[in-house]
C-alpha cells in the first residue's frame, strides 16, 4: 500500500512521516472545530452531507493559522455540520473532542490491518484515526444519509461510530482520515484477536501474523482454538443477536459486504493468575479515565435491555461484555463490526464469479450481500456465541416426564 518507512526508520504514509501527518491532523481538527463553534445549532440538511471545507496551512502562517515547522499542507473537512450532529448523538462535546485528539501527541499503533493504512490513538483511547483510500472516503460520503437516518432511530449499534473525515493534502497527495470509536481500550491487556467473517475460505491467520506479539486469528482458527463457542447469559446473547441482525440489515440495505466482527478476549481468571505469577508482561500505561463517548464500549451498543451482565463480580469491566468460556473461565469480550467501506462493487462481483468457479461458492468470503449478512449472523450466533446452558433445577428433574430448564 501507501506505507512505507523512510531513512531514519520512520513510518510514512504516501511519502509524508508520520510525525508531520500526526501534526498536520492536530492542526487541522483544532481549526475546523474551533471554527465550527461560531456557527448557530440546527438540523442536518441534505446539503449539509455533500459540504467540503478547505483551508491552507502555511509553514510562516497566516491570519487564519498558526506557524508550524512542517511543509505547508491544506486541510479539508467533509460534512462538517453532519459529524458534529453525529458527535453530539454520542454525547462528545466539541471541547472533549478536541482535548483527545489535539492536547496530547497521537500515538501510532504498529499492529495495523492488512490493508496498509495507518492507525493512531488519541492518548485517552477515545478514539482511533485510521488513514482510509479515495474509495472508501466516497463511499463513506455516500453513506452519510443513510448512517444518519439509522443512527436517529438506534444509536445502539456495533457498527463503526464515524466522527469526522478529513483530507490533507501534502507534498502533491491526498491523505484521507477517518476519526472513529477506539473497540480496544489499551489498558485492558487482550489474551486473544479474531477477525471474523463467517467464511471458511482461506480464513487461518498467516505465519507471518501468527508470528506478531499481538496477532489477530480467522474463522479457522476460532473454530480450532473455542470449537464450544464463548457462553452469555440468555439476555446478553439475546440482545448480542438483536442488535447483530440490525446492523446486518442496515449494512445489507447499502449493499455493503465483507465486513467482520472484530471480537477481543480479556480473560479475568487468566490476568490473576498472571499477576500472581508478577509476569504479565503487559505495557498497557495504567487505565486512562474511562471511555466518554456515549454507546461506544460493546457494553453500551448492544441492545439496551441487557442489564449488566450479573455474571461477573467487578465493577470495573471496562466495557466489555461478560462471557465465559467452555472451562469456566471468566472473560470479557470486546467487540465491533469493522471494514464497512467495502461496497459491492463490479469488482467484488468479479471476484466472487471466478473464486466460485475454482471453489465452492458459498465457502467464500466475497458474496452478495443479502447471503453474506445471513451467512454472517448464523456464524456469530450459532458458532461464536452460545447461550448458557441452563441446569434444570433438582425438583423438576424428580418428576416424571422431561425436565423443563427455568430462566435464571
Amino acid at each position: 500500500g501507501h506505507r512505507g518507512v523512510d531513512s531514519t526508520g520512520e513510518t510514512t504514509y504516501k511519502k509524508t512521516t508520520s510525525s508531520a501527518l500526526k501534526g498536520a491532523i492536530q492542526l487541522g481538527i483544532t481549526h475546523t472545530v474551533g471554527s465550527l463553534s461560531t456557527k448557530p445549532e440546527r438540523d442536518v440538511l441534505m446539503q449539509d452531507f455533500y459540504v467540503v471545507e478547505s483551508i491552507f496551512f502555511p509553514s510562516e502562517g497566516s491570519n487564519l493559522t498558526p506557524a508550524h515547522h512542517y511543509n505547508d499542507f491544506r486541510f479539508k473537512t467533509y460534512a462538517p455540520v453532519a459529524f458534529r450532529y453525529f458527535r453530539e448523538l454520542f454525547g462528545i462535546r466539541p471541547d472533549d473532542y478536541l482535548y483527545s485528539l489535539c492536547n496530547d501527541p497521537l500515538i501510532e499503533l504498529s499492529n495495523s490491518g492488512a490493508s496498509g493504512s495507518l492507525f493512531y490513538v488519541s492518548s485517552d483511547d477515545e478514539f482511533i484515526i485510521k488513514t482510509v483510500q479515495h474509495k472508501e472516503a466516497e463511499f463513506l460520503q455516500k453513506l452519510l444519509p443513510g448512517y444518519y437516518m439509522n443512527l436517529n432511530q438506534n444509536p445502539r449499534t456495533l457498527l463503526p461510530k464515524f466522527y469526522g473525515l478529513y483530507c490533507v493534502q501534502a507534498g502533491g497527495k491526498n491523505i484521507r482520515i477517518v476519526v472513529m470509536n477506539n473497540l480496544l481500550p489499551r489498558s485492558v491487556r487482550m489474551h486473544l484477536k479474531y477477525d471474523l467473517k463467517g467464511s471458511t475460505y482461506k480464513r487461518r491467520a498467516s505465519q507471518k501474523e501468527r508470528e506478531k506479539v499481538f496477532p489477530t486469528f480467522k474463522d479457522l482458527d476460532f473454530m480450532q482454538d473455542i470449537p464450544d463457542g464463548l457462553f452469555l447469559d440468555s439476555d446478553m446473547y439475546n440482545a448480542l443477536c438483536k442488535t447483530l441482525q440490525r446492523d446486518c440489515l442496515v449494512l445489507q440495505s447499502f449493499k455493503i459486504m465483507d465486513y467482520s466482527l472484530l471480537v477481543a478476549i480479556h480473560n479475568l481468571d487468566q490476568a490473576q493468575r498472571e499477576r500472581a505469577a508478577g509476569n504479565s508482561g503487559w505495557d498497557g500505561r495504567g487505565r486512562p479515565a474511562a471511555q466518554r463517548a456515549l454507546y461506544s464500549t460493546a457494553m453500551e451498543s448492544i441492545q439496551g435491555e441487557a442489564r449488566r451482565g450479573g455474571t461477573i463480580e467487578t465493577d470495573d469491566q471496562m466495557g466489555g461484555i461478560p462471557a465465559r468460556n467452555s472451562r469456566g473461565e471468566r472473560l470479557l469480550l470486546y467487540i465491533g463490526i469493522i471494514d464497512v467501506l467495502q461496497s459491492y462493487r463490479f469488482v467484488k462481483k468479479l471476484e466472487h464469479s471466478w473464486k466460485a468457479l475454482v471453489h465452492d461458492g458459498d465457502t467464500v468470503s466475497v458474496h452478495r450481500p443479502s447471503f453474506y449478512a445471513e451467512r454472517f449472523q448464523r456464524f456469530m450466533c450459532h458458532t461464536v456465541f452460545r447461550k448458557i446452558p441452563l441446569k434444570p433445577s433438582p425438583s423438576k428433574k424428580s418428576r416424571s416426564g422431561p425436565a423443563i430448564p427455568r430462566r435464571s
